[in-house]
């Protein structure tokens, strides 16, 4: 896990690779129970950027997400990056095609490039109106 402070009672807490990283059995259990503990002690968390490549299915750990931040009524913001890998029109397509999957409450849902920049500005924005206005 990876923090971020912005001041005393503000912060990002980045999970890098969580849902993909090569790792054995033991130690993704490890991480398992890590994330669960995280999320729930964490009152103060507001919401979850998910990063989820678009060109994929959503993957079992996704799904474990979007259960948890629906369950619990937690804001969550989809990041469908490497948009940048599909045309604009395919792109669109298979953001109406998750978004379809997806039955979250309070739910948010972007395309996202990270390589070529697309969406960083609504990302940014989404992450500010977090930060600032809860």
């Amino acid at each position: 896990m990876n923090y971020f402070s912005y001041d005393e009672k503000r912060h990002i807490v980045d999970l890098p690779g969580y849902g993909f990283a090569k790792v054995d059995v033991s130690t993704r259990n490890i991480w398992k129970k890590l994330l669960d503990h995280y999320l729930q002690e964490r009152a103060c968390l507001c919401g979850i950027f998910l990063i989820i490549d678009i060109r994929h299915p959503l993957k079992s750990f996704d799904q474990l997400m979007l259960k948890y931040c629906e369950a619990n009524n937690l804001a969550l913001h989809v990041l469908l990056n490497k948009s940048d890998k599909l045309s604009k029109n395919n792109a669109k397509k298979a953001m109406i095609e998750i978004h379809s999957e997806i039955k979250a409450i309070n739910l948010s849902i972007q395309l996202f490039s990270a390589s070529k920049g697309v969406g960083v500005d609504e990302a940014r924005l989404k992450l500010a109106e977090w930060l600032f206005f809860n």
